[in-house]
């Protein structure tokens, strides 16, 4: 199936782009996807435990099933003041 990533901040820096048509199969999670985007840029491993995630715009944990034309977007930690 395929699922649309959208990646922010120093993710989308890593990646080269702020969007990516992937594949994921039949029962894949937030964190397959994540996983298999940081198997193909492994500069995106250091950011696993802290990264935020959302499927279709809704803030959602590693364990969320994706389906078909779902859109799974990652977001670094933010620091500021």
């Amino acid at each position: 199936m395929r699922v649309t990533v959208r990646l922010f901040a120093r993710l989308r820096e890593i990646v080269g782009a702020a969007e990516l048509d992937r594949e994921a199969p039949a029962g894949a999670t937030v964190g397959l996807v994540w996983r298999a985007l940081a198997r193909d840029y492994p500069d995106l491993e250091r950011y696993t435990d802290s990264i935020s995630s959302a499927v279709n715009a809704e803030y959602a944990r590693m364990e969320a099933p994706v389906q078909a034309g779902d859109e799974v977007a990652f977001l670094p930690p933010v620091s500021g003041g």
